[in-house]
């Protein structure tokens, strides 16, 4: 299989990212991010206005009305989305994880069922799969799916920090079969409406000010049609789930390089202005510039790797390894760029007004979630090295 990485972005590309760029400003960016968690809302004008000109469905099919552009143009969109100080976190869910689940796993009557909506923005749906005794071991799910005497399922059991319910017209969750014997089989992918019958949801306070909200979810005795299941079989859920995870990662990576990419800006340009010593800006000293200049660098090799695990994943090749160490090095790089803008600030650094306090807890959160550093690490040493598994 033969794969190019596009290391020069395409003019196709470069009027991508600048319209997104636009799209952002033009609601103010970090200020039209601050009011709306104010007010306690969604970012709907912000996703309407996106949806609209096509870059929230950029990478889905073009048979079912998205942009056939794949992964890697919708990193660019969500890297843009965060470069801007907005917050969209249901971009990594909706058309990345579950219309990347459903292109590659649901049957035709599905994909045309939902994709065109998750194209066109005016689907949104969410992803359930952390649960609060599993965390991150998915084999260790105890929500359950026992089918019923019409061949329909029962849903039970309970999801924890499920982004974007409070927005979403359904949520794609993952969960247990219940076989006749009553063990445990494969599991199943389930879409589920949000006003389902038997689902309710606990909003959960977090540190991060962000539009998007985290809940609990409570299934009890939800009923799901068997054309709801995803995927062509039963045991197609396992396989399903994990396609979907590389997307999240890729995504999760992208948001991340983003945050970097305006703490960079805005600490350089404070280091340009700010003088303390001499009438020399404070760029000018190596104990500062060469801090900066560190984060840059790593900032770069961790936008590099997601646009490799992004084309990777595009062309249908393994991307499970260059996906986990793009989110690893996003992650890593983002909390290195936010702190050292808020160290380049002095005492400005924990005003609100420089907005940098708000940037910090998004990117400290992405060290741990979607997938905390710790088992990347694992995943790294077992699957890229070979190591003997350590958990």
């Amino acid at each position: 299989m033969s794969v190019n990485l596009p290391v020069v972005p395409t003019d196709e590309e470069v009027e991508i990212r600048a319209a997104v760029r636009g799209i952002c400003e033009s609601f103010g960016g970090p200020e039209y991010h601050r009011r709306i968690v104010a007010a306690d809302e969604p970012p709907r004008e912000l996703w309407g206005a996106l949806a609209e000109k096509g870059y929230l469905g950029i990478n889905l099919p073009e048979r079912y009305g998205g942009g056939g552009l794949g992964m890697h143009a919708l990193q660019a969109v969500g890297e843009e989305i965060s470069a801007a100080g907005c917050s969209l976190l249901l971009i990594v869910v909706s058309p990345a994880i579950v219309g990347s689940i459903l292109t590659r796993h649901g049957t035709e009557a599905q994909r045309e069922s939902w994709l065109p909506g998750l194209a066109a923005g005016t689907t949104r749906v969410a992803f359930a799969i952390t649960e609060p005794d599993a965390g991150t071991n998915s084999h260790n799910l105890a929500t359950t799916a026992t089918r019923n005497g019409n061949g329909s399922y029962v849903l039970k059991g309970t999801k924890t920090f499920i982004s974007g319910m409070e927005d979403a017209h359904a949520v794609l969750v993952i969960a247990r079969k219940r076989e006749d014997d009553g063990s445990l089989g494969l599991p199943l992918l389930m879409l589920v409406d949000t006003d389902a019958p038997g689902l309710e949801k606990q909003f959960i306070p977090v540190a991060v000010r962000a539009s998007d909200k985290q809940w609990q979810l409570f299934f009890d005795d939800v009923v799901v049609p068997a054309d709801r299941v995803v995927g062509e079989s039963e045991t197609a859920g396992l396989k399903a789930a994990f396609d979907g995870l590389n997307p999240e990662r890729i995504m999760g990576a992208a948001l991340a390089n983003g945050t970097g990419l305006r703490a960079l800006k805005l600490g350089s340009a404070y280091a340009n202005e700010r003088k303390v010593w001499n009438d020399a800006p404070i760029g000018s000293h190596q104990g500062l510039s060469h801090p900066l200049a560190q984060a840059k660098i790593e900032l770069e090799l961790a936008r590099l790797m997601t646009q490799k695990a992004a084309v990777l994943y595009d062309a249908g090749a393994p991307a499970g390894e260059p996906a986990n160490m793009a989110k690893y090095a996003a992650a890593e790089a983002a909390i290195r760029c936010v702190d050292q803008a808020i160290q380049t600030h002095g005492g400005n650094g924990f005003a609100l007004e420089y907005g940098l306090t708000d940037m910090y807890w998004a990117a400290r959160l992405t060290r741990t979630a979607p997938v905390s550093r710790e088992m990347i690490l694992n995943y790294v040493a077992e699957h890229s090295l070979g190591l003997p598994r350590s958990y």
